[in-house]
């Protein structure tokens, strides 16, 4: 029997809630306040989203990069390089110039459960400077807009009832959305079919034309397709009901102690600058402050929660081994 995914993230969340109002409401005292400005970036930022255009976590990162840009008053250039998981353009950023130049979107995935999905990743989280979390996101089951099946339960009848014909799309080996089918599978006790993607878009297309059974991603990218009646929502990932589908069910109340999660954050090479970082960090916080931006997320699904970075790097370092456990007990391995 797997544990419980516990969700550690809910007093950070709170933390990072009272960080963020309170840098917003000091803001203007801290411009007075500051010493010279740092005379940098002189260029545009390389922000490399290590997924597919279109997919979840490519859609994220040009969200924040967007924003970024605004706080930090540069262009930031979102490079895609996707790949195993998110370690092909996650390895790149490793060994590129520790300046600020060149940053990473991180996730979960690339910063706590690649090292136990594969035997090398290309790198280690000991490889980056944790600059700023960015927030968390439910992930949400959903079904094409014809599919027989209305809610988990209907699922796992199937299954049970079914062996073998049940089919679940993700975007990637590795990725969260992988893991999440494969913890309903052991979970609920039900054989279910693998169907992986390059991008979580492609899988949306085969989805929406019911050619596989369902999907478990992030709510973000999912959301306009589920709001346009594209796609059906089933349950959410989390023990608690969601703000932006407050009607939709828990996985939990079907399969309890199912839970399943995801965060990112903003990570630069080992060795950048300190003075860099703290600019990286403080333009990120002020973005995350942004009332504006603040409501586009929520709209999404997605809690922004800012930390100062010495809790983001312990946070980082305590979501290594917990993810890192919670893969070994699913039983899944890559290459």
């Amino acid at each position: 029997m797997i544990a419980t995914v516990h969700n550690p993230f809910a007093r950070l969340l709170r933390q990072g809630a009272l960080v963020l109002a309170t840098l917003a409401a000091s803001a203007a005292a801290v411009g007075q306040t500051a010493a010279k400005p740092l005379d940098w970036p002189k260029e545009p930022i390389t922000f490399v989203a290590p997924f597919s255009p279109g997919g979840g976590g490519d859609t994220l990162a040009r969200l924040f990069a967007n924003e970024l840009g605004k706080t930090l008053g540069t262009t930031i250039i979102v490079e895609n390089r996707p790949g195993a998981g998110g370690n092909i353009g996650t390895a790149y950023v490793a060994k590129a110039a520790p300046d600020g130049n060149t940053v990473i979107f991180g996730t979960m995935g690339t910063m706590g459960t690649n090292h136990a999905l594969y035997k090398k990743t290309g790198y280690s989280p000991d490889d980056f400077e944790p600059v700023a979390m960015f927030g968390s996101t439910a992930l949400v089951l959903v079904v094409g807009p014809n599919s027989p099946f209305r809610s988990v339960a209907d699922i796992v009848a199937y299954g049970k009832q079914h062996p073998g014909k049940l089919s679940c799309a993700f975007g990637g080996n590795g990725t969260v959305s992988h893991l999440a089918c494969a913890l309903l599978q052991q979970m609920a006790g039900i054989e279910v079919n693998p169907v992986p993607y390059k991008a979580s878009s492609a899988a949306y297309v085969d989805l929406m034309a019911d050619r596989v059974s369902f999907m478990i991603d992030v709510v973000p990218p999912l959301a306009a397709q589920v709001k346009g009646g594209k796609l059906r929502a089933v349950a959410v990932s989390l023990k608690q009901r969601i703000s932006m589908l407050p009607d939709t069910p828990t996985i939990a109340e079907t399969v309890p102690g199912y839970e399943i999660f995801s965060w990112d954050g903003l990570f630069a090479p080992k060795g950048t600058p300190m003075a860099r970082l703290d600019k990286l960090h403080d333009a990120t916080t002020r973005a995350l402050a942004n009332p504006e931006f603040r409501e586009t997320m929520a709209n999404r699904g997605y809690t922004l929660a800012s930390l100062p970075r010495k809790d983001f790097a312990g946070f980082v370092k305590k979501e290594y081994v917990r993810m890192g456990d919670v893969v070994r007990k699913i039983g899944v391995t890559l290459d």
